[in-house]
């Protein structure tokens, strides 16, 4: 339930309390002074009728009769007083009636009136509130709509905003409107991205600029191991410093990818298979390609296949075989036997420096952050799962739906 609706119902419940009580007072002090009204009318009755009895003139009252109320009877036998009763027996089609009696010598004196001239004008009345309080409250619902549309409005829009900021748009930013609360917590967002996109920014820059720093020194390493006699320890350095050098390759194109903008996609149009197959190559020779459905894509070749390179490496770093590659439409899935995705990359998303989970086996989870960072070049969707049994699924979608 939406903001907007729960503050008209609110505003409605509110006016619907109110109206009721309203209504339940009005109806409550008008049935009181209607009783009061015809009560003294028919006391003023019973005062002339008293009068003419004793003046034996016949003047309609009702002697000693017999479908008196019994505590209107009771209340004029013990006591020489006028009293009135409202006599109301609930049954359907008995008439209220009026009633107001005293005792002249040893006879009772009665007056008898109906109540229905009264009893229509409240019911009357009754409807005349009950169209009110359902008019007021339909009012009230719908000024609680508006009152909560713009309210619903400026916090959707922060809302939407926190969310491109999440997604990697650092540039976005709300627009505080007004000095209240939703105000302020557009603010406060702004504070938050305006902190988060320093902080990102110095990181990057410190991370390019170890970077930067390194390839030289690694450059050197490289020259440095070509010179080293042919052997065992000239293996070992030779694949400590192949790994140093991908590692500041990776690093710098994280530091890049992180830079909006920088990265420009040049698409063209390509087999996916022909992708795939490349990708598979390089990786080396026991990798399959299964090709379900063709397909001609408009991407950018180099970076599709460096995300498949990324894919197959991970599954083959921390997989385990047989590793294959289902070409399907635009989509291509790599599926390996291993143990599966972490939760937290299942969760989160790839992470730079992490890789979650012991079994997938160590690395620095930067080929996942690098394949996150070039789908978001392309505008392709990379989604992580894994399969019953075992095993664990990368997709490549080149022409995602909606998220």
């Amino acid at each position: 339930m939406g903001l907007r609706t729960k503050t008209a119902l609110v505003i409605a419940g509110t006016a619907a309390i109110v109206a009721t009580l309203i209504g339940l007072l009005v109806h409550h002090r008008t049935a009181e002074e209607q009783r009061r009204t015809a009560a003294h009318l028919a006391d003023a009755r019973l005062v002339e009728a008293v009068s003419a009895y004793v003046s034996r003139i016949d003047s309609g009252a009702l002697v000693n009769p017999p479908d008196l109320p019994a505590a209107l009877r009771k209340t004029v036998t013990d006591r020489p007083v006028r009293a009135t009763c409202l006599q109301d027996t609930g049954r359907p089609g008995d008439p209220t009636m009026m009633w107001a009696a005293t005792r002249s010598g040893h006879d009772i004196l009665a007056i008898r009136r109906s109540y229905a001239p009264q009893a229509r004008a409240l019911a009357d009345l009754d409807r005349v509130l009950l169209g009110s309080g359902a008019t007021v409250t339909a009012l009230g619902c719908a000024l609680g709509i508006v009152a909560a549309a713009g309210v619903g409005r400026r916090i959707a829009a922060s809302a939407r905003t926190a969310q491109r900021i999440a997604d990697g748009d650092l540039t976005d930013r709300v627009q505080p409107k007004g000095k209240d609360e939703i105000a302020r917590l557009g603010a406060a967002v702004n504070t938050m991205a305006d902190a988060l996109s320093a902080r990102l920014e110095a990181e990057r820059r410190v991370t390019a600029d170890i970077a930067h720093e390194l390839r030289t020194p690694v450059a050197g390493l490289v020259t440095a191991v070509g010179l080293l006699p042919p052997g065992r320890p000239a293996e070992l350095v030779s694949g400590g410093v192949d790994v140093l050098r991908n590692l500041v390759e990776d690093v710098l194109e994280v530091a890049r990818l992180d830079v909006p903008g920088v990265e420009q996609a040049q698409h063209e149009e390509v087999l996916l298979s022909s992708l795939a197959h490349r990708a598979a190559a390089q990786a080396g020779d026991d990798i399959k390609v299964r090709v379900q459905s063709e397909a001609v894509v408009r991407t950018d070749p180099r970076r599709v296949e460096r995300i498949l390179t990324n894919l197959i490496t991970n599954a083959q770093r921390h997989g385990a075989p047989p590793i294959t590659l289902d070409v399907d439409g635009p989509a291509v899935r790599v599926r390996d036997h291993g143990p599966g995705f972490p939760t937290d990359l299942l969760t989160h998303g790839p992470q730079r420096f992490r890789t979650g989970a012991h079994e997938r086996g160590a690395g620095i989870g930067l080929g996942l952050t690098i394949v996150t960072g070039q789908a978001h070049v392309l505008g392709a969707q990379v989604t992580y799962t894994n399969l019953p049994g075992n095993g664990a699924q990368a997709t490549l979608n080149l022409t995602p739906g909606p998220p």
